[in-house]
């Protein structure tokens, strides 16, 4: 943080691929950070990415970023299996670090950076930047609210076809490619937030497809006493992303895409009570960036609506779930 302006984060991106692309266009819309440096694995891959996003400064390797003092915070956007490695290298230099879902491939790799960022009493969060959209938030409200009563059934799928690339990232092992690690965390964390993540049990199917990865999975999980959720993604199949949450007095339901939700709906004895209009132009990654630096003035060393205890959770309740399909990915 800058000595003028407390309020202000110097993040550092390190990736210049897609997600980063988005990450710091919606920077932009962030009240308390700017985009200050980019490190990429070339000086030309660095240099464009700054080009396109008004970034001062372009590193030719992550090293490079990560130590840079005028850095506060790192967020990192590089394909999962190296979110690992990445994590450490940020953390090693002294860095905030905001990490890219899923937090890493497996939670064994996860506890191994939770441990160290404990250690050294350093900032770490899993970029879930569904979490962090108002509608979601409104949602949080509504259910500390016990407006729709004891809650009983979450469903929640997310979904979509993609192009047929054995080599990309979607359907290559060694890239932890698959339905469960790329969209099936957004339902599962979704359902984390309504129950916790702590399912007493876990039912599963799948298919996997030709290049050994899942294409599609169902997942019911059940948490005791008449709640469950109701869970479907798919990476090669088309779903309807839409969310809903049923309770003993009314529903919600998410509206839009499961992922960055634009407006929720709120029924009470089948009518229609409240709805929530999220009028945003920003694309929605601000959200996550404003917490990161909300935490950072707090002196806090985690986010509390996103808890690196629930981040294992979920990524053991994932481990779980691959361990019933007998998948594994390459190095495990």
């Amino acid at each position: 943080m800058t000595e003028d302006n407390a309020y202000t984060i110097k993040w550092g991106i390190l990736s210049t691929g897609w997600i980063a692309h988005q990450f710091a266009t919606d920077l932009a819309h962030a009240g308390n950070g700017v985009a200050y440096a980019v490190g990429s694995r070339t000086q030309e891959s660095a240099d464009e990415f700054a080009r396109n996003h008004g970034i001062p400064v372009a590193y030719a390797t992550y090293e490079e970023l990560v130590c840079d003092p005028e850095v506060d915070a790192i967020y990192i956007g590089t394909p999962h299996p190296f979110h690992k490695e990445n994590a450490l290298l940020a953390l090693r230099a002294g860095k905030a670090v905001l990490c890219e879902k899923p937090f890493t491939v497996n939670s064994a790799e996860l506890e191994e950076i939770v441990a160290y960022a404990r250690q050294q009493k350093l900032f770490l969060m899993e970029a879930m930047w569904s979490r962090y959209i108002p509608a979601n938030a409104k949602v949080r409200e509504w259910l500390a609210a016990e407006r729709i009563g004891e809650v009983r059934l979450v469903k929640a799928d997310l979904g979509f076809r993609a192009g047929w690339n054995p080599e990309g990232r979607l359907l290559n092992p060694a890239l932890g490619g698959g339905a469960l690690l790329d969209v099936g965390i957004y339902p599962i964390s979704f359902a984390s937030m309504v129950f916790g993540p702590h399912p007493e049990a876990v039912s599963s199917t799948v298919h996997i497809g030709e290049t050994g990865v899942d294409e599609h999975f169902s997942l019911l999980l059940s948490y005791g006493g008449g709640k469950s959720a109701s869970l479907n993604g798919g990476i090669r199949l088309k779903l309807h992303e839409e969310a809903y949450i049923y309770g003993t007095e009314g529903f919600i339901v998410v509206k839009g895409t499961l992922v960055n939700p634009k407006s929720a709906e709120l029924y009470i004895g089948g009518e229609l009570a409240e709805t929530f209009e999220d009028d945003r132009t920003s694309i929605g990654y601000s959200f996550e960036a404003e917490e990161v630096g909300r935490c950072l003035q707090a002196g806090l060393t985690e986010s509390p609506v996103m808890t690196l205890d629930e981040s294992v959770a979920i990524l053991k309740l994932l481990d779980g779930v691959r361990e019933q399909w007998g998948l594994k990915y390459p190095g495990e």
